[in-house]
């Protein structure tokens, strides 16, 4: 009988712990990916029989799909727009909240509120919030003198204000990360600094920031790539804002996601849909990539 050493023994039970998440990683979500891939290679049909090979045929398609590129500039304007501000207010509030001391319980619950909402509710609620006639913005527009606006119903405002409800939403899932993260920042070097005379700018910029470094590149990649949260895969509150006339008006909402459900389970296109899958499965990957090469620096203390 072979006796391991206790070093062995160590890495074989890591490996044992980490047999069973893998293999439930490689279940849900390698395996769906790789199928995704084959199903975009056919002319897809509920029998096998009757599925045709049409090899890059459905890539091929996509070049010619206006609507298809309609969907991607709005998902670049979605990200473009919605990842700096998670990120900006993220870390504003975070900072704001970690300088109180009274309440501080009370106000991060808060902020951290509507992220555990469903999607689907604040998507309702907010359509109704923002009704051209009978919302309670445009009647305190009124109030304040300001003509009403047409929010959801302007193909010019559509897209900035699913992308500020989305914001909203999801803002203080940001606002906790940055709190952890200037939580596990040592006080000496703020202590340090404050007997240096450095200002608060100073303070921010040569300690805070650098050391909140994992934290941003972890927020990044969340708000931008990560599913259900990520300004690429928008798809619940596009959806739900407009339940009458999802993507638009004129498809201003509409996002590649939401194009990809149309195409399968509208227009049963699954092959089609599952190449667009592909596509928007490979830049998701090289965004995050190059989000955490970028983002991703050694820092000295």
């Amino acid at each position: 009988m072979v006796r391991l050493t206790l070093s062995a023994r160590k890495a074989l039970w890591a490996y044992i712990f980490l047999a069973l998440p893998l293999l439930f990683f490689i279940g849900i979500r390698i395996i769906p990916t790789l199928q995704a891939f084959q199903m975009s290679l056919y002319d897809w049909h509920v029998q096998p029989e009757a599925r045709t090979f049409v090899g890059l045929g459905n890539y091929e398609r996509m070049l010619a799909d206006q609507r298809l590129h309609q969907a991607f500039r709005n998902t670049l304007w979605y990200g473009l727009l919605g990842v700096p501000a998670q990120l900006i207010l993220g870390l504003a509030f975070a900072l704001l909240l970690h300088s109180i001391r009274r309440f501080r319980g009370f106000f991060r619950a808060v902020f951290f509120a509507p992220y555990v909402a469903p999607a689907v509710a604040v998507s309702w609620v907010w359509s109704l919030l923002l009704s051209p006639h009978l919302g309670i913005v445009n009647q305190v527009l009124d109030w304040l003198g300001l003509p009403p606006q047409p929010f959801l119903t302007s193909p010019q405002q559509a897209l900035p204000t699913v992308t500020a409800v989305v914001v909203w939403q999801f803002v203080g899932f940001h606002i906790l990360l940055f709190l952890a993260g200037l939580e596990s920042i040592p006080r000496l070097y703020y202590e340090a600094a404050q007997i240096d005379g450095a200002s608060r700018w100073v303070t921010f910029r040569y300690i805070t920031l650098p050391l909140l470094n994992p934290t941003i590149v972890v927020s990044l990649v969340m708000a931008t790539a990560a599913p259900s949260i990520g300004m690429l895969q928008l798809f619940t509150h596009v959806m739900n804002l407009k339940f009458n006339d999802p993507g638009g008006p004129l498809g201003s909402t509409l996002t590649v996601v939401l194009y990809t459900y149309q195409r399968a389970f509208q227009a049963y296109d699954m092959g089609y849909a599952a190449a667009i899958v592909v596509v928007l499965f490979v830049i998701l990957l090289i965004i995050s990539l190059i989000q955490i090469r970028l983002t991703s620096r050694e820092v000295e203390y």
